[in-house]
């Protein structure tokens, strides 16, 4: 099969490992040159360029490019496509990307794999990134069984685990585990920086080991995507915030109070609740 890659980053490059080493013909398009350089170099795609006309002749194609990027991207696209050409994309928000480009080509299926890291660029793309993570797609009403079937092909060979549902429900549930903690974690290193003393400053920064790392590291991310996330996902973050905040209120008022035995308790039902979360 011929597969395109519009956007050679992490996912992009990763999927391109993954998809040649399965026997498939891999096109990708960057928007810059060098990247596209790089991704041949590196083995992530057969070919590469920065015209779009290079997917034409791709059977499904995967888009991903930054989320604001993902619509006008699409509008341009398949001008150069056939019409049995599927697409798929794989950002992090779901409802306004399936609402705008559901209209404007009948084979689109909605796509999100939780999967990545702390790195961006094609050199950051690695082998498997996908094996047992949770790969979301977000069918409507009036998505082609065609698309649907492919796609879940295609993700299920990468070894991911598929879920399906609507795109409304999946940005509610990422703004929970997914963009709260990128807010989280970055109001966690401000809180930090605010302290006055340079020397007691530089101590915490000397004495920070892993639980800091490990609290930090989704606020140490890409800022473009942080932004983005709040720029598509705002009702859903908003909401996840307002209740962040009531937490932390709550928590304030018990240690206030000196509360401890109500703060055990607390911290005991969160410690039960984790493993629903994370294995």
């Amino acid at each position: 099969m011929n597969i395109g890659i519009l956007g050679l980053g992490l996912i992009g490059g990763s999927l391109g490992f993954d998809l040649r080493s399965q026997g498939h013909y891999v096109l990708g398009v960057s928007r810059q040159e060098s990247t596209c350089q790089k991704a041949i170099a590196l083995g992530n795609v057969d070919q590469a360029a920065v015209e779009l006309s290079l997917l034409a002749a791709a059977d499904v194609v995967f888009i991903c490019t930054p989320i604001g990027l993902i619509v006008p991207q699409v509008a341009q696209l398949i001008a150069h496509l056939s019409p049995a050409t599927i697409l798929t994309d794989v950002g992090s928000v779901k409802a306004p990307i399936v609402k705008a480009i559901s209209p404007l080509w009948d084979h689109f299926i909605g796509g999100h794999p939780m999967a990545g890291t702390a790195d961006s660029g094609i050199e950051a793309a690695q082998r498997n990134l996908f094996v047992d993570r949770p790969y979301v797609l977000t069918p409507i009403s009036t998505t082609p069984t065609i698309a649907i079937t492919i796609v879940e092909e295609i993700v299920r060979s990468l070894g991911a685990t598929i879920y399906h549902c609507h795109p409304e429900q999946h940005d509610r549930a990422v703004s929970w585990i997914s963009h709260l903690p990128v807010m989280v974690s970055a109001s966690l290193i401000a809180a930090c920086l605010s302290e006055t003393d340079p020397d007691v400053l530089q101590l915490a920064q000397n004495l920070a080991s892993s639980g800091f790392r490990d609290t930090s590291r989704v606020g140490g991310g890409n800022p473009e995507l942080g932004v983005m996330m709040a720029q598509y996902n705002r009702p859903a973050i908003l909401r996840s915030l307002q209740q962040y905040r009531h937490n932390l209120d709550e928590l304030m008022y018990l240690i206030e109070q000196e509360n401890w035995t109500e703060l055990e308790k607390k911290l005991h039902s969160t410690q039960q609740a984790r493993p629903d979360f994370v294995e």
